[in-house]
């Protein structure tokens, strides 16, 4: 008896992975976007948007985010080529931080990564680990989430990785300007919120990344509806979408 339940778990579960395969595919198939809020303790300070397009080998990804507050002047524009399966194949971003402009380029080569950085008038190359689960991570960007979300799917929230393109120091203190780092993904209990008016039911991960949390609540079709970053009390909220009850307190610290 014992072994019948576990082989009928196991077929249900390959079952609901299958259909929620179906279920993102025919997404993305017709192509998909959103556009979203960027809000700091639950003020608006910024926007961001991603749109996906079907090409017969995969899919064309753009992203655009602007944040504009004092002390923190940030736009981005990012542009990937993806795989069938979301395995990159290649990216390409410019941004500006406060005035300060940097163009990165990023692409499999071999058993690495190849990454590419011009800023402040220098350019480096670095060549990071290649893994097939690896997501191409700027900060604040929509469709970086959205992509991890789908490869969270087919990977059983697995074998994740986030493509860093800016400085981070390692724990021997050495300063690179480019990273490769792992991905932990928690499933937490469903929640409930609007879309456009609609109910919906909204599904709760926790991505861990470097120490840094950031909560994901996505849709039933795997859509990204909103993520509350790492960054202290910023959050992306796509437009027309309500958490009920809100994710995190909104007022601002104490000063």
């Amino acid at each position: 008896m014992k072994t019948l339940l576990s082989k009928s778990a196991l077929v249900f579960g390959f079952l609901l992975l299958i259909a929620s395969l179906l279920l993102l595919a025919a997404a993305r198939a017709h192509g998909q976007s959103a556009s979203f809020t960027v809000s700091q303790h639950g003020h608006p300070v910024g926007t961001a948007s991603f749109a996906f397009t079907a090409t017969p080998s995969g899919y064309i990804s753009t992203s655009l985010v602007r944040i504009a507050l004092q002390g923190l002047d940030y736009n981005l524009s990012k542009t990937e080529q993806l795989s069938a399966a979301n395995h990159l194949r290649h990216a390409q971003l410019s941004a500006t931080v406060n005035n300060s402009a940097v163009n990165v380029t990023a692409a499999p080569d071999a058993a690495q990564i190849l990454v590419n950085i011009s800023a402040n008038g220098r350019s480096s190359t670095i060549r990071l680990a290649a893994h097939s689960g690896a997501v191409f991570f700027p900060d604040f960007d929509p469709g970086a989430l959205e992509t991890l979300l789908a490869l969270a799917v087919t990977r059983n929230n697995a074998g994740l990785w986030a493509i860093l393109p800016k400085q981070t120091t390692g724990q021997d203190g050495t300063v690179q300007p480019a990273s490769i780092l792992p991905i932990q993904l928690a499933t937490y209990a469903d929640q409930q919120g609007t879309l456009d008016g609609k109910p919906v039911s909204v599904h709760h991960l926790v991505a861990t990344l470097a120490g840094d949390t950031t909560d994901l609540f996505s849709g039933p079709q795997n859509q990204l509806l909103q993520a509350e970053l790492p960054q202290e009390g910023f959050a992306l909220v796509r437009n027309g979408f309500v958490l009920t009850p809100p994710a995190k307190p909104q007022a601002p610290p104490a000063e």
